[in-house]
């Protein structure tokens, strides 16, 4: 079973039990009961919330290119020896290390790294 449904299974276990719970006692007990699960309930969520803005390094792309060959490009073509993309597929971390030779020499655009578009 993923995370997600995990999670979605406990809440609705949780939620079953306090149903009970409060059809069970007395309305004074329940009410600091609620009050009670409210509050914790809160600090969770904020503390949650905080988690979730901080950077992760679980939920970043990861591009690690090494060793490519050699990117000839030839009259109003383009060639990339590395790794091209889109800037938003970035977000993440590249590496690019011992990349080939660009060769543009019959014209056109090469790249030896990076191109980020």
């Amino acid at each position: 079973m993923g995370a997600r449904r995990g999670v979605l299974a406990v809440t609705c276990v949780v939620v079953a039990v306090f149903g009970v719970v409060f059809t069970v006692i007395r309305w004074e007990q329940a009410d600091r009961i609620a009050t009670a699960v409210s509050a914790l309930g809160a600090l969770a969520a904020v503390g949650v919330a905080v988690w979730a803005a901080l950077p992760g390094t679980g939920t970043r792309t990861r591009v690690r290119v090494s060793g490519t060959g050699k990117a000839v490009s030839g009259p109003g073509g383009q060639a990339v020896t590395g790794v091209s993309g889109a800037v938003a597929a970035a977000a993440g971390e590249i590496v690019v290390e011992r990349t080939g030779d660009a060769d543009a020499s019959e014209g056109g655009d090469a790249t030896s790294g990076v191109r980020l578009t």
